[in-house]
């Protein structure tokens, strides 16, 4: 049965994540916020939230984990609850609600694909971002022997909630920014079921970016070369692959 919900990873986004939450409760979805340890502004805006809407979940961590930590966090706590699919969207208001409906057509048409964002940006996104992005879609390609994966860094996704987990539970991932490129290379070695859909993106809408230039960048970089190696490893098993499937379809 295709039962969906909203997962929100929130770090100190006290301005923007109510009007998100609600803009995305009114899309019929029920919410699962992640205070992925927010100050304490935040943090009572979050339990607001959550107490004024029915449909709102509250996860706190601990401790702050970064984006894909408080993904990761969301997308268990989904499945836990019971939901097939988990809509992932910012709470700094930069994704555009108005394609939810054309997301979650999509998953529910072919529930076992990871659904993601295609990016249209506007003149808000930083230059050096914008530029940055086109080296991690050539590392992308290499990693995948394809050019399947035409972006890999919108948090602007539906997971198949039993594939996301089982995946999650299987390989270690990076909890920061490295997380969102990360998990669509893995899943493509494991599944290939990828769909994108262009959707406008802005850069945010309350000013406050948690990207920590050296040091994301420099995770981002490792995940590549990580990937890189596991790549390597997996050649033979993958041409000895290709091999039946020729031999088959002779």
């Amino acid at each position: 049965m295709f039962k969906p919900c909203a997962v929100i990873p929130v770090y100190n986004h006290p301005a923007t994540i109510n009007n998100t939450t609600k803009l995305v409760l009114k899309q019929g979805l029920d919410v699962i916020l992640i205070d992925d340890g927010s100050e304490q502004s935040c943090a009572t805006v979050l339990e607001e939230i959550s107490q004024a809407h029915q449909g709102v979940h509250l996860v706190r961590l601990k401790q702050n984990l970064g984006k894909g930590g408080a993904v990761k966090a969301g997308l268990r706590t989904a499945f836990k609850e019971g939901y097939s699919h988990a809509l992932q969207i910012d709470a700094d208001g930069q994704h555009n609600h108005l394609d939810i409906p054309i997301f979650l057509r999509q998953a529910e048409k072919m529930p076992n694909m990871l659904i993601s964002g295609l990016p249209k940006y506007d003149s808000s996104i930083p230059k050096l971002r914008y530029y940055a992005r086109y080296l991690t879609h050539i590392w992308i390609w290499i990693n995948t022997l394809s050019l399947d994966i035409k972006d890999s860094m919108c948090g602007f996704r539906v997971y198949p909630l039993a594939r996301s987990t089982a995946l999650l539970e299987s390989t270690e991932m990076g909890n920061r920014m490295d997380f969102d490129p990360e998990f669509m290379v893995r899943w493509h070695w494991a599944h290939s079921d990828i769909v994108h859909i262009e959707t406008e993106v802005q850069y945010p809408l309350d000013g406050i970016s948690h990207f920590r230039g050296l040091e994301d960048n420099y995770l981002i970089s490792a995940m590549h070369a990580r990937l890189f190696f596991g790549l390597l490893s997996q050649l033979p098993k993958r041409a000895l692959k290709r091999l039946k499937g020729n031999s088959n379809n002779g």
